[in-house]
């Protein structure tokens, strides 16, 4: 199996800078009821992204001392979220609790039903790896993946959350939304995920006007090293994105020769989506 190297944390960067900071309130020596839960809601996010991982790894991700971090990972097992390995060091996973729940995300659950008949035909077209994300603030996260047969093949975690400036689906995402969103999106940090990655304003807004003109992004290792993935935008019948698809796969099959084929496929599937949507 091809591994992205998503499966260790899909951007590569200290965690904790993603949180909401909430102000400690301290009364009698103890830390408030608030700052508990954000904590634990921290482990929890960082567990998802970063699992297995061990306490150190995990303290030094979210930023808080290895005590509250033990605390909270104990809790979260204790209620059925997170489950240890039975090997020491003790590294931790998510249970399928978390999968229950974050599939009853109405949107993305309508979204993704909607879409797999076409995503199935997609794959069954291109034999290679199709992914479908949805947004979630400045990120995509991976809702669906349809694996190809191939035993060399691009892999990213259920779950994932995906860069907008560094991958097919996101590049896509961008062509669809607003000038606003866009000067929005560009205004904040474009943190590297390989060397590959756009990370220069003016390149990106080139890029976006470029996947306008085609139809179809292409993301040539912006987002793993050897993996290669070109993707569309899903509209909905006001023309704002509500998601996007791609067709990924190992750079030594997904070479230029195949990008306006595939390109023209996952542009087609999308068009079949938004029409039943």
């Amino acid at each position: 199996m091809w591994h992205s190297g998503l499966q260790h944390g899909p951007e590569g960067c200290n965690v904790a800078n993603r949180f909401l900071t909430v102000k400690g309130v301290i009364t009698g020596g103890r830390m408030s009821a608030t700052n508990s839960v954000v904590s634990a809601f921290r482990v929890l996010e960082s567990v998802a992204q970063m699992q297995p991982v061990g306490l150190s790894e995990l303290s030094r991700a979210v930023g808080l001392p290895k005590s509250s971090v033990q605390r909270a990972l104990l809790t979260l097992h204790e209620i059925g979220w997170l489950r240890p390995t039975s090997t020491q060091p003790t590294r931790w996973s998510l249970t399928y609790r978390a999968f229950s729940v974050g599939s009853q995300a109405r949107d993305h659950q309508f979204l993704r039903e909607t879409a797999l008949p076409f995503l199935n035909d997609l794959q069954l077209t291109t034999t290679e790896t199709i992914h479908l994300a949805a947004p979630d603030g400045r990120e995509l996260v991976l809702i669906e993946r349809l694996d190809t047969s191939h035993p060399l093949r691009a892999f990213l975690p259920l779950g994932s959350r995906i860069p907008l400036h560094a991958s097919a689906t996101g590049l896509a995402f961008l062509a669809a939304s607003s000038q606003e969103y866009i000067a929005d999106y560009l205004a904040g940090e474009l943190a590297p995920q390989t060397d590959q990655t756009i990370t220069d304003p003016d390149t990106l807004r080139e890029t976006i006007e470029e996947v306008r003109l085609q139809g179809y992004s292409v993301n040539q290792e912006g987002l793993s090293k050897g993996i290669t993935a070109v993707g569309a935008a899903i509209v909905n019948a006001q023309g704002e994105p509500i998601g996007s698809v791609s067709v990924s796969g190992p750079s030594i099959r997904m070479v230029p020769e195949t990008f306006e084929t595939f390109g023209n496929a996952v542009h087609e599937t999308v068009q079949r989506i938004h029409a039943v949507l």
